[in-house]
């Protein structure tokens, strides 16, 4: 349970929350703008529609805690642990969640537009009609996840991990994803135009519906892969 002192803080209105025990805490639509939270333990909050624009949540345990629609406007989250977080409709956009754990987390509807996801853990997860447009996700592991509709579109996929992943209807229009790893993806009615995919790795991956206009395929691996027919 949370500390009772970090509880008193938070609801004086005190910004300076670093290493503060809120574990479980409800406090729907709280206005933490700004807020220090590093290494702050936020497992299980319920922190729906919160705003947390431009705060810092580095290294933050948020585990199972409830983001639903929550303002991420530009916070920090760099390396913080956001496994099985439930972040269904929330805005990310900016936000830094490079090294950060997101594996079982539901981002559903999120809006990570010109995020930081580099070398994050994302796998399992949800980013069904997520908008990733233009995020940095190089390195990130999004193998078995579900990215159907999302929005990928110039997104820089470079190195990424995205083995078995449902990416059926995804926007990745001019996406880079120089040597990411897709084998046995599913990119059905994916569109690819413009695409970087040099030196990928897209064995058994199904392409028979998608979109490659102008894609650069120079040195991928296709080798058993279901190709567009013609």
């Amino acid at each position: 349970m949370a500390r009772e002192s970090d509880l008193k803080r938070l609801f004086a209105g005190d910004k300076n929350l670093r290493y503060a025990d809120l574990s479980r805490v409800e406090i729907v639509g709280a206005d933490l703008t700004d807020a220090d939270l590093t290494g702050a333990n936020l497992t299980g909050a319920d922190l729906t529609r919160a705003s947390h624009r431009h705060a810092h949540l580095i290294g933050a345990d948020l585990a199972n805690a409830k983001l639903a629609g929550a303002d991420l406007t530009d916070a920090n989250l760099a390396g913080a642990d956001l496994a099985n977080a439930e972040l269904t409709d929330a805005n990310l956009t900016g936000a830094n969640l490079a090294g950060a754990t997101l594996w079982g987390a539901n981002l559903t509807g999120a809006n990570l537009t010109g995020a930081d996801l580099t070398d994050a853990n994302l796998t399992p997860g949800n980013f069904r009609r997520a908008n990733l447009t233009g995020a940095n996700l190089t390195g990130a592991n999004l193998s078995n996840n579900s990215l159907i509709r999302a929005n990928l579109a110039r997104a820089n996929l470079a190195r990424a991990d995205l083995r078995y992943a449902d990416l059926n209807f995804v926007d990745l229009r001019y996406a880079d994803l120089t040597g990411a790893n897709l084998r046995y993806a599913d990119l059905g009615s994916a569109n690819l135009t413009g695409a970087n995919l040099t030196g990928a790795n897209l064995r058994r991956a199904n392409l028979t519906t998608a979109n490659l206009f102008g894609a650069n395929l120079t040195g991928a691996d296709l080798a058993a892969a279901d190709l567009p027919k013609e």
